[in-house]
């Protein structure tokens, strides 16, 4: 199955910050990603989400990330908010709640091919005690 994704990634850079080290945050999650700096932003754009999907596997958060996809749905579009700290650590931690004072980073993606829910199935299985539920998922 071919997939076809437009993500586009954003995060604010305060005053306090370096910018060097919310794009490393940001390609920490999603290597490949094109990073650029703007004016008081680092905005990236990638078509993979893999390595994003390997994480939530290692770190066995798959429903929660279903929950955090599909909760966020709009159309063809998912969005959600991961914790800048966690992920310069090359961690998952969804942002939920109140923001963090220096902000969140911003990920939405677009599905074009199949459709949202193969592609939420693809990136986070559903699963059955904890493990995935079709056994060529496993990674």
């Amino acid at each position: 199955m071919i997939y076809s994704v437009d993500v586009q990634i954003t995060a604010p850079v305060n005053d306090t910050e370096l910018g060097d080290r919310i794009a490393d945050a940001i390609t920490n999650v999603f290597p490949g990603a094109d990073v650029e700096e703007r004016h008081g932003e680092i905005a990236a754009e990638t078509h993979s989400l893999d390595h994003f999907s390997e994480l939530l596997h290692r770190q066995e958060i798959l429903d929660t990330a279903r929950g955090e996809l599909f909760g966020n749905r709009r159309g063809d579009t998912l969005s959600f908010d991961l914790k800048k700290q966690a992920a310069f650590q090359g961690v998952v931690n969804f942002a939920v709640g109140n923001p963090d004072e220096l902000g969140d980073i911003h990920v939405r993606i677009r599905v074009e091919e199949p459709d949202v829910e193969a592609f939420v199935d693809h990136v986070a299985p559903p699963t059955e005690e904890g493990k995935p539920v079709a056994p060529d998922d496993e990674r």
